[in-house]
């Protein structure tokens, strides 16, 4: 920012037209107006449509063991798309706020094929789709709509398939996590529901995202930018490691992938080397030393995750 005057600078987009592919670290959102979240900015410019969070246990002993699950959360359309005014009345400019989400029917189905299809592709056994059309029945009404009449046409029987409205999805996720595989929903709703099952497995310190769009991909850690531990060498590098283990697998290089999750398992379950954030005591260089070394070693699957 402040050498090329703008967080976004030219060469950088120029490089990801090239490469169509980036790994980035937290960028930071000031509140208020005045900036533009450059996450946002990133989304629109390459058309990232589907943003892919696995959740999946790895610090043993937690409340909730063995979770496993994966939320696509529509990256482009709902409230995010910032069609925000102010409705002046008397002499008060800002005293009514509005805001409009846009949901289409392409964009519906572009998001709920790729949750339909990453069930197919990793196996899994049931689909979520998460809406509130029993009070926004527009705006969410079509996702519910496009989702059903989907997985009637084309996916029937490959796995299974609820619906199911926010409120009660979050209230099960912290009642019986276990009962869910994939959840595919709008893009507010898969924003508050993906940190909070990021909560049900350690924290944001440890889930990867994706953001994954016909010509390119963007793979980042999902949580902030932490500027009261920076300089501190106390962050923990876990959920950057494993988003790059979502680009190696990406990349078609799956044998990497699985190589890099299994030395973050060694490291942080079987040897319980973990940074502060998950119970421990160990420095951003203690951990990322261990890291190196089990990566280096090969290490066998660990039962952890």
């Amino acid at each position: 920012m402040r050498v090329a005057g703008d967080p976004l600078p030219p060469a950088t987009l120029d490089s990801i037209r090239r490469t169509r592919l980036a790994l980035k670290g937290p960028l930071a959102t000031p509140s208020g107006s005045g900036y533009r979240s450059s996450n946002v900015r990133l989304r629109e410019e390459f058309r990232l449509y589907a943003n892919l969070r696995p959740a999946r246990t790895i610090v043993p002993g937690g409340r909730f063991e063995n979770i496993d699950l994966i939320v696509v959360r529509e990256n482009l359309e709902g409230l995010y798309v910032g069609h925000e005014y102010y409705v002046p009345v008397g002499d008060d400019p800002r005293a009514v706020a509005v805001a409009t989400g846009i949901n289409t029917r392409e964009g519906s189905r572009r998001i709920i094929e790729y949750a339909f299809e990453t069930a197919v592709r990793y196996g899994r056994r049931k689909v979520t789709l998460v809406h509130k059309a029993n009070i926004m029945k527009a705006l969410t009404g079509i996702f519910l709509d496009v989702g059903q009449e989907m997985y009637e046409r084309k996916y029937k029987d490959r796995f299974a398939f609820e619906t199911m409205i926010v409120d009660a999805c979050a209230m099960k996720l912290v009642i019986d996590p276990w009962q869910f595989d994939v959840i595919v929903t709008t893009n507010l709703f898969g924003d508050i529901l993906s940190d909070l099952v990021a909560g049900l497995v350690g924290g944001l310190g440890v889930t990867p995202g994706a953001n994954i769009g016909t010509d390119a991909a963007i793979f980042e850690a999902v949580h902030g930018s932490a500027p009261d531990i920076a300089g501190k060498g106390v962050a923990n590098p876990t959920a950057l490691m494993l988003s790059s283990a979502m680009m190696l697998e990406h990349c078609g290089m799956p044998e990497k992938a699985t190589r890099l999750r299994e030395a973050l398992v060694r490291t942080i379950a079987a040897d319980g080397i973990r940074t502060r954030d998950l119970g421990g005591s160990a420095d951003t260089a203690t951990f990322t030393k261990a890291l190196v070394a089990a990566v280096a070693a090969g290490v066998p699957r660990a039962g952890a995750a």
